[in-house]
């Protein structure tokens, strides 16, 4: 079989920079789609994209479909012909249908009788005339939200599109794409190089854009080398690159020949917190800052310009003139800032409507401000400070700051309260309450800032619970979900000792005659149970696993943590397996038992050797077990327990347990119910798989 390399460009008005790899990498894994559908093979498939620019490559694609032979089974034997042996009529339009006679059919006999077969010889068909269609279905099949017309086209598209072009190997591929026609034209970069030039072939593309287009169209490839050179630039200043993943993604999208460049900005805009001039530097113009090894925000920046200048001194300057009044905003709203404290902003936070039902942002940091203050306590914290960083925990909403830079929210209401001198304690928090702000984020670990960050959290849930909003499908508004994970998190990972039922309980009462939903604090409880089985899930943790615990019902989070390790553990034990159905044989028995099971076990009831040696081993544990489970110390506990299996097992072999003397059988039944018990101090390892 013949091979060729395919190569496909859609060159385009510029692309939405945070949708190109995604567009790009759909195109690719439609395109791959259809050829796999169409039984086409190939060695490679990558994608390039650029601002203005789409592209595929496909390596060694072979240039036609490989003949098959397509089994076309007709009537049963029985009935294709009738009783003087002639074929029926159904026989000979199935015959005619596929070209052939009755007589040249083949037969195939099967367990459920015999066939008239024909097998079939179908010629693949030549990959260049599937091509175009191929990446139609693919194109139309692209994650776009808003498509656009232009000019005179019904086609539509994210962008206009100006060319369209299909290589295999050098041959052109006849056929349109989103209504333009096929052809070798390539547009070079908008101001450099070759406005458009010729391509002979597909394995051409890369070098013949780079040398006559000035484009580097390999995504990956150009994120590289501005990363590398922005590094390199920083390190000649003497600090560091601050290249955040995000930000470098988009700038490798706008970019078709990045160049990087240093700018600088005046020492005075230092005296602004850094957070607010990264905002700026980052959200606003692309840049990346740039910090000494202290962590000290250098007054200079990099940036990725996409033209090659004989005079980068001039963009130089034009950057640092675009800059220069963001900065002077920031200093300006700093400066107006600090002229009022955050207590004193207090009576602007009556102004804002929180939500209609549950009040204002005043009322929300009273009801912050006591359930922190009630949080601290429960955890050995300052509760002084819990209930003052409550109280201030929005007020920096109001400041002019926060206002222009949105980002900064909290961030800044710790520069403020360490200006007006509040505590360190208070500071911190009013930055770590909205911890973790999305996965993968860390959670706060000073005591105050658990208290307030859990408060606001736990606040905003019950409430909007209370009020019968909870999220509904894809909804969720108030973003319900990723406090509830946050408040599992933070009491988790600090293991602090907290039980869900009373901090909602508290949270409900501050709310006082707010809600209007009976059920809120089941519903919310439910909400955070549920959240603790897609956040195990996420961490690896079996479905087994988590349902064996989820059916003890903790509600206390780190309980509930030590409980899900415990039973991981237990169940890479040798024993756990013969265990778990062990229990779960335990609990359809007991399931049978009419009213309330026995509790009590009579010694002198235990006739059977089996039974008497899993009593004593029974009794031999309890002791052990008892100030294990007081300490939370599952994992030992279990692992003690998966000592029983062998006594368990010659249980279930020697002794009838439904036995025919009636103090016999409740006797028995009230051993295997103590034993149960036991494993249920943990969870229903009964479940586990």
């Amino acid at each position: 079989m013949n091979f060729e390399n395919l190569l496909i460009e859609l060159g385009t008005e510029e692309l939405p920079p945070k949708s190109l790899r995604k567009l790009a990498e759909s195109f690719l894994a439609n395109f791959t789609e259809e050829l796999t559908k169409a039984d086409l093979a190939f060695s490679n498939a990558v994608w390039y994209a650029t601002p203005r620019r789409l592209a595929i490559n496909i390596t060694e694609l072979a240039l036609a479909q490989a003949d098959k032979v397509v089994e076309k089974r007709g009537p049963a034997v029985s009935s294709a012909f009738d009783a003087e042996g002639k074929p029926t009529k159904a026989a000979e339009g199935w015959a005619r249908g596929n070209g052939i006679t009755v007589e040249q059919a083949e037969r195939l006999a099967t367990d459920k009788g015999e066939w008239l077969v024909h097998n079939a010889k179908v010629e693949g068909v030549e990959t260049k005339s599937l091509i175009a269609a191929m990446a139609q279905r693919a194109l139309d099949k692209l994650p776009i939200p808003k498509p656009m017309r232009w000019g005179n086209n019904k086609t539509q598209f994210i962008r206009p599109v100006h060319t369209a072009t299909m290589l295999l190997g050098s041959e052109l591929i006849e056929g349109e794409l989103l209504g333009i026609k096929s052809a070798r034209t390539i547009r070079g970069h908008r101001f450099m190089g070759l406005k458009q030039f010729e391509l002979a072939h597909a394995d051409n593309y890369l070098a013949d854009l780079k040398e006559k287009g000035k484009v580097i169209a390999d995504y990956e490839s150009r994120k590289t080398l501005i990363k590398a050179d922005a590094e390199k630039a920083a390190a000649k200043i003497g600090g560091a690159a601050d290249i955040e993943e995000n930000l470098l993604e988009e700038v490798t999208s706008l970019v078709e020949w990045p160049v990087v460049l240093t700018a600088s900005f005046e020492d005075k805009f230092l005296a602004v917190p850094s957070e607010a001039l990264v905002y700026t530097m980052k959200g606003d113009q692309k840049y990346f800052p740039v910090f000494d090894a202290a962590g000290k925000l250098l007054p200079n920046f990099i940036f990725v310009t996409n033209i090659e200048s004989k005079d980068p001194a001039q963009i130089i300057s034009g950057n640092e003139k675009v800059v220069r009044p963001r900065l002077a905003d920031a200093e300006f709203f700093f400066n107006t800032d600090k002229k009022h404290t955050l207590e004193s902003r207090l009576p602007s936070l009556e102004t804002v409507l929180f939500q209609k039902q549950l009040g204002t942002l005043k009322d929300k940091v009273n009801r912050i401000s006591a359930l922190a203050a009630y949080i601290a306590e429960q955890t050995g914290v300052n509760t002084v400070d819990a209930a003052r960083a409550g109280l201030l925990s929005k007020t920096d909403l109001m400041t002019n700051m926060v206002m222009e830079f949105t980002d900064t929210q909290g961030t800044m209401g710790m520069h403020y309260a360490r200006l007006d001198g509040e505590t360190e304690a208070v500071a911190l928090a009013q930055e770590e309450q909205y911890k973790p702000k999305f996965s993968g984020d860390t959670v706060p670990t000073a005591g105050v800032s658990c208290a307030v960050a859990l408060a606001d959290k736990l606040d905003t849930l019950v409430g909007i619970f209370g009020i019968g909003q909870a999220p509904k499908g894809a909804a969720d508004p108030f973003a319900l979900r990723r406090a509830a994970i946050g408040v599992l998190r933070i009491i988790v990972e600090n293991k602090l000792p907290l039980d869900l039922v009373d901090l909602i309980a508290k949270a409900q009462a501050l709310h006082g005659t707010n809600l209007s939903n009976a059920n809120a604090s089941d519903e919310v409880l439910e909400f955070l149970m549920a959240r603790f089985r897609a956040w195990y899930q996420d961490k690896g943790i079996g479905v087994d696993v988590i349902l064996a615990v989820l059916a003890r019902r903790p509600t206390r989070p780190a309980d509930f943590d030590s409980r899900i390790n415990a039973v991981s553990h237990f169940k890479g034990l040798e024993a756990s397996s013969a265990l778990a159905a062990a229990n779960k044989r335990v609990s359809n028995i007991l399931a049978k038992v009419e009213g309330a099971l026995p509790t009590t076990i009579n010694a002198n009831l235990l006739t059977e050797v089996a039974e008497q040696a899993l009593a004593a081993k029974l009794n031999e544990l309890q002791p052990q077990l008892a100030p294990l489970f007081a300490n939370a110390d599952y994992q030992q506990a279990l692992t003690l327990l998966a000592g029983l299996r062998e006594s368990v097992d010659q249980f279930f072999e020697d002794v009838m347990v439904m036995a025919d003397d009636d103090a016999l059988k409740k006797n028995r039944l009230a051993l295997l119910n103590n034993l149960r018990e036991q494993f249920l101090h943990v969870a229903d390892i009964s479940l586990l798989q």
